[in-house]
């Protein structure tokens, strides 16, 4: 004869302060020092920032009277005539073409790249992306006097490529070790199917594997952008004809023909560097998504 023992189940309120003990150490907040640390952060951050903005809207007498105190009255005449100068209108232009094409370049060249390294087994695959790594450890900063020969020599100098195309090639390395393991978490089951079905290994990067990998695109094209937005001292050795200088550049030349206009540099400053700061917020959460995606891979 055969006893059966009766299963015990935990009763629905135990299982819910289960599931409510398990969530709250999977989502528990950090301590206060960190909080404490990350208002630190937050402040020192933003404290320049907020600073510039304001002062753009006070005159040299208020700034000198009171440098730290609030605009009283307001006043917006440093930032129209900024935005009425023809001046600032082209450097916002020049950054965009360089910004945009580095972008593209990033995109297009970094997926490429990380494709083969992700979805294709060979030989060297891991010595090769160890290359791309140590690429990460090499500033532009060390190779910009070889940079600027070359350019001169291929007659790049004063000119969108001559910013773009170094940009790019100093970019992808990071670009290629945030795709690379989001393209590995692709399952390899869609791959097949899409094989058995007569797609060419080019027809799935393009029909399947691309669509699939947006996120991951849009944060390395999202960071791409940024740093290329803000970038100085390429720039500053490449583009020398003033017609074709950047926003940090005119920011610079703002800065040294209106030295003593200390209202009008900030309220220059602020409007340089709000594009950059409100394309990077408005695609924070897909930078979170991509950079979520890579981590998973």
């Amino acid at each position: 004869m055969t006893t059966v023992v009766p299963t015990t189940h935990p009763a629905p309120a135990e299982r819910t302060a289960r599931r409510r003990r398990s969530s709250r150490r999977a989502f528990s907040g950090g301590t206060p020092l960190v909080y404490a640390v990350a208002l630190v952060v937050a402040a020192v951050t933003l404290t320049p920032v907020v600073y510039a903005v304001l002062g753009g809207f006070r005159t040299n007498a208020q700034l000198a009277a009171d440098p730290v105190g609030l605009p009283d009255p307001w006043v917006l005449t440093n930032y129209v005539d900024v935005v009425t100068s023809s001046s600032f209108w082209r450097f916002a232009l020049n950054s965009s073409i360089v910004a945009l094409i580095t972008t593209a370049l990033v995109v297009v060249c970094g997926v490429m790249a990380a494709y083969p390294l992700a979805r294709y087994t060979f030989r060297g695959r891991e010595t090769l992306f160890l290359v791309f790594v140590l690429g990460l450890l090499f500033p532009l900063t060390v190779a910009v006097i070889p940079l600027f020969l070359m350019v001169r020599d291929l007659g790049l100098t004063s000119n969108a490529l001559g910013v773009a195309l170094p940009q790019a090639a100093f970019a992808l390395p990071m670009t290629v070790v945030i795709l690379r393991p989001f393209l590995m978490a692709l399952p390899k089951e869609l791959e097949e199917a899409a094989l058995l079905d007569g797609a060419s290994r080019i027809g799935f990067f393009w029909r399947i594997l691309l669509p699939l990998s947006g996120p991951g695109m849009v944060t390395v094209g999202v960071l791409a952008f940024v740093a290329s937005w803000n970038a100085y001292l390429l720039p500053l050795l490449v583009l020398h004809d003033p017609a074709s200088q950047t926003l940090p550049l005119g920011v610079a030349t703002f800065s040294t023909e209106h030295a003593q206009d200390t209202a009008g540099v900030l309220a220059f400053t602020s409007l340089a560097m709000i594009p950059a700061l409100v394309f990077f917020l408005a695609m924070e959460k897909r930078i979170v998504s991509g950079l979520q995606g890579a981590v998973k891979g």
